[in-house]
């Protein structure tokens, strides 16, 4: 029984890892769909496999490696092959400039810098109650969630289609991952509802978002994620 408890919560981060296995060589291959529904089962499991070691008081050195290894095929490889597809299209030019690679490479920083971030996190004590910089689930859900929208629904088109801007969303979202600025986490330092209205004002307009754009509004939820943040940055502590 001991043994369960113990390992429960690594059984579900290797579930997590599994997951973004199983996702990535599906985006490889251009089955966007499963490859979402995997990073959907990844979201879960990152969630649950941290509740599950806090409420059997199982949390463990080696959880918090497994945790940040998963999440580094999961949030860090997938985003980066998300991006390695979308600039796959313009070979080895960018508006104009010919490279002596093709800039599909560029994607990779995405991964580079999610591992940085990751790296980072394990050993800042002050990400309690706050994220310092972009979550690596959260950039993983705006970088795929827009190229999915262009893929599927056809939105963002001129966006996607465009070699420097997708270049400039690259280093602005490997930027993000290691930045200084606060972003909200869904963790509540106290039930005071004054203490909460970032959370708040961000969960009141995830929701409008979704309801109103559905699957599109997805990586708009990310972009609102960052603007709120911006705005409650005093309160995030």
């Amino acid at each position: 029984m001991n043994f369960i408890k113990n390992n429960l919560a690594n059984t579900i981060t290797l579930g997590n890892l599994f997951s973004g296995c199983v996702g990535a060589v599906h985006l490889i291959s251009e089955d966007y769909q499963t490859t979402a529904v995997c990073i959907i089962f990844s979201l879960i499991l990152d969630f649950f496999d941290g509740f599950v070691a806090r409420a059997l008081k199982s949390n463990s050195n080696l959880g918090t490696q497994l945790d940040s290894l998963a999440d580094m095929v999961s949030f860090g490889l997938i985003p980066g092959l998300t991006m390695f597809k979308i600039l796959e299209p313009f070979g080895n030019e960018i508006s104009g400039l010919q490279f002596p690679f093709e800039i599909k490479y560029f994607g990779f920083l995405i991964t580079l810098f999610s591992c940085l971030r990751l790296a980072i996190f394990n050993l800042d004590e002050e990400q309690k109650y706050y994220f310092k910089g972009l979550n690596t689930p959260s950039n993983t859900i705006l970088i795929f969630g827009l190229y999915y929208a262009f893929r599927h629904e056809e939105i963002f088109v001129h966006l996607v289609n465009n070699s420097t801007l997708m270049l400039i969303l690259t280093i602005i979202s490997s930027w993000l991952l290691i930045s200084p600025i606060k972003m909200i986490a869904m963790k509540f330092k106290s039930m005071k509802l004054q203490d909460n209205y970032p959370k708040i004002a961000l969960l009141t307009g995830a929701i409008i978002l979704l309801i109103i754009f559905k699957a599109v509004g997805i990586p708009l939820v990310i972009i609102y994620y960052i603007l709120i943040s911006l705005i409650f940055q005093k309160q995030l502590k």
